[in-house]
C-alpha cells in the first residue's frame, strides 16, 4: 500500500527539482529526511557549506494553502534553513491549474526581508518581520542566480 501524501510529496519535489535544473540550478537534488532535523526537500547547491533550500508543498494542500498556512510553512522552512546551515531557504507551493511540468511557474514565497537580505539592500527597521513577498519559481531562481548562486542560463538548459 502506498503511503498518498508522501507520493504527492515525492511528485511535486522531482517536478521542482526538474524545473530547477533546466533553470541554473544542473545539481539541484532533493535532500534525504533528516528526522525532527529535516533540512529541506531540494537542494539547490548541494556540496556547499552554505548555500539554498526548498520547502517544497505539492497537491491540494498547498494548491488551497491560506495565508496563515503559508506562514506556519515558512517557519517551517526557516527551521529547516538553519537545520541546513544554508544561507536562503524558499517555499514552493504548488499552484492550482499548473501541473508539474510547469513547475517553475509554482509560487515562491519568502519573507521581505530575506529577498532584500539576498540582493544585499539595507531593510528597514519600519518592515514587519512577517511580510511576505510571491513571486513564481523561476523569478526567485532568476533572482538566485543574480545574486551568484546556480550557473547562467544558456539556450539549452532554458529550454
Amino acid at each position: 500500500m502506498t503511503n498518498k501524501p508522501k507520493a504527492i510529496g515525492t511528485a511535486a519535489e522531482s517536478a521542482v527539482v526538474k524545473a530547477a535544473r533546466r533553470l541554473g540550478f544542473p545539481h539541484a537534488e532533493r535532500v534525504v529526511l533528516h528526522g525532527n532535523l529535516d533540512q529541506g526537500d531540494v537542494r539547490l547547491t548541494p556540496g556547499l557549506t552554505a548555500g539554498v533550500v526548498l520547502e517544497v508543498k505539492g497537491g491540494n494542500a498547498a494548491r488551497d494553502a491560506s495565508d496563515l498556512q503559508i506562514l506556519s510553512w515558512l517557519d517551517e522552512t526557516e527551521t529547516e534553513r538553519r537545520n541546513a546551515h544554508a544561507d536562503v531557504a524558499i517555499l514552493v507551493t504548488q499552484r492550482r491549474g499548473v501541473g508539474p511540468a510547469r513547475a517553475e511557474q509554482w509560487w515562491a514565497h519568502m519573507h521581505v526581508r530575506q529577498l532584500l537580505d539576498l540582493r544585499a539592500l539595507h531593510v528597514s527597521p519600519a518592515t514587519a518581520d512577517d511580510a511576505v513577498v510571491r513571486m513564481t519559481l523561476a523569478a526567485a531562481l532568476a533572482q538566485l542566480r543574480a545574486c551568484g548562486y546556480g550557473v547562467p542560463l544558456t539556450e539549452r538548459n532554458a529550454a
